[in-house]
């Protein structure tokens, strides 16, 4: 009886089908999944790209984009921290007084982050890093929740509860206030929203 080679190790002795499988090595496989980036971000509409993963890019590892934003982040934060205290240094608070300049450090802060969003998320498309570094970084920095908390509750313990509580209601609502207003008048000044072309390009 002639010897017959058996590579693909079937016991039935069929050459055309592999042990493992049960297939025929020329079988076709199943269609992979498409490749696509997990989590990436809409380029006219990002969720938030301060805070969600970066789309892959072979060019920049993801740790190296993440290392490149927090960067910008610190560096902006020092930047805006530094701001606040040159505020503080030129109008200085007088113990159990009205907190002027954390008041007003608030709510401009808040005024420029209503600025800052509509040109950045509705006029232009800057490079990936300007929005952390000019919003979580500059205006992280400038604005304070530490230094609220730390003047309403020495207002408090100063026998100054009344001054204490106008100073955090007045301080949310005008924030609100200056965000929600900074935000409709720079829509106002640069006019109507540009319309998108088909397919959101």
């Amino acid at each position: 009886m002639p010897f017959r080679s058996n590579p693909s190790g079937d016991p039935s002795g069929d050459p055309s089908r592999s042990e493992a499988t049960g297939l025929a090595p020329d079988a076709p496989a199943a269609p992979a999944a498409p490749a696509g980036p997990v989590g990436a971000l809409d380029p006219v509409d990002p969720i938030d790209p301060d805070a969600a993963p970066p789309p892959p890019d072979p060019a920049h590892p993801h740790r190296t984009q993440q290392a490149r934003t927090l960067l910008v982040i610190a560096l902006g934060g020092a930047l805006g921290a530094s701001a606040r205290y040159g505020a503080t240094l030129l109008w200085p608070y007088t113990p159990g007084a009205f907190p002027w300049t954390t008041f007003w450090v608030n709510v401009t802060g808040c005024a420029a982050m209503g600025l800052l969003m509509v040109v950045l998320t509705e006029r232009l498309r800057p490079h990936p890093l300007v929005r952390p570094f000019l919003g979580t970084g500059i205006l992280g920095g400038y604005t304070t929740f530490s230094t609220y908390a730390l003047d309403a509750r020495g207002l408090f313990d100063g026998g100054r509860p009344g001054t204490a509580l106008l100073y955090l209601a007045a301080t949310l609502a005008a924030a609100m206030a200056a965000v929600t207003g900074a935000a409709a008048l720079t829509r106002l000044v640069l006019g109507p929203r540009p319309a998108r072309a088909e397919g959101g390009a």
